[in-house]
C-alpha cells in the first residue's frame, strides 16, 4: 500500500509541476494572442474534459505502443515503448489534465488587464519584463488554483491510467486503479478506506477552492 500511495503522489506531484510550466506558454497565448486560431485549439485542449478518459486511454496506448511511428523514432535510443510504463502514465496524465491547468491560468491572464500591462511598456518595460514583473505576479491566484485542479485531478484520474498503465504493482498501480483491483477481489473493506480518503481529499480540495476564490473576490477583507 505504501508504493500505490507513494506512486500516486508522485504521478500527481509531477503532473502538476511540469503542466504548471508547460501551461503558462499556451494560457498566455490563448488569453493575450490574436490568432484566428485561439479557437480551434482552446476547443482542443478542452477535449479531454468531455472525451472519455477510456477513448483517450485507447489512443495514447497506440501512440505509446511499440508499433507506433512515435516509438519508432525512439528505437535507436533504446525506448520500445512507454505503454505501462511510468512515464508513460506522466504522459497521459499532462494531455488529460491539461484544461484543469490551462483554463485558471487563461483566466487569471484575462484578468490582469491591459492597463497594468500598458503602463509596464510606458516605463520601458521588455514584454519579457511585463510578462514576469506585471502578469505573473497578478496572476498568481490562478497558478495556485490550477495546482490544486491538476493535482486532486491527477490523483483520481482512473480511465486512463487503467488504459495506458494497466495496473502493474510498483510501476502502474494508483490509488483508482487499486481500488478497482480490491473491489474485483472482494475486498470491500479496505476499498472502503482507500475510497473514503479519496472522497476527504476531494472535498479539502474544493474548500481550498471555494477559500481561494472568496479571497480574490474580496482582498480587502481577506488582508484583515
Amino acid at each position: 500500500m505504501t508504493d500505490v500511495l507513494w506512486l500516486t503522489a508522485k504521478l500527481a506531484g509531477l503532473t502538476t509541476l511540469l503542466l504548471l510550466a508547460l501551461a503558462t506558454p499556451l494560457s498566455w497565448w490563448l488569453a493575450r494572442g490574436r490568432s484566428a486560431l485561439r479557437t480551434p485549439v482552446t476547443a482542443l485542449v478542452a477535449l479531454p474534459i468531455v472525451l472519455p478518459p477510456t477513448v483517450l486511454g485507447f489512443y495514447l496506448l497506440i501512440a505509446l505502443g511499440p508499433k507506433s511511428p512515435l516509438m519508432t523514432l525512439l528505437h535507436p535510443f533504446g525506448i520500445r515503448t512507454l505503454a505501462f510504463t511510468f512515464e508513460g502514465l506522466v504522459i497521459g496524465s499532462l494531455i488529460y489534465a491539461l484544461p484543469f491547468a490551462v483554463q485558471p491560468l487563461r483566466n487569471a491572464f484575462l484578468a490582469v488587464g491591459d492597463e497594468a500591462l500598458e503602463a509596464a511598456a510606458t516605463l520601458g518595460a521588455s514584454p519579457w519584463a511585463r510578462f514576469w514583473r506585471v502578469a505573473l505576479p497578478l496572476s498568481l491566484p490562478g497558478y495556485v488554483a490550477a495546482a490544486i485542479l491538476v493535482f486532486a485531478h491527477t490523483i483520481g484520474e482512473f480511465g486512463v491510467v487503467m488504459m495506458l498503465g494497466g495496473n502493474i504493482p510498483g510501476h502502474t498501480a494508483v490509488l483508482s486503479t487499486e481500488i478497482y483491483r480490491l473491489v474485483e477481489a472482494l475486498e470491500w473493506g479496505e476499498a472502503h478506506r482507500l475510497s473514503l480518503m479519496l472522497l476527504v481529499f476531494a472535498f479539502l480540495a474544493l474548500l481550498a477552492l471555494l477559500a481561494l476564490e472568496r479571497r480574490a473576490k474580496n482582498p480587502s477583507r481577506a488582508r484583515s
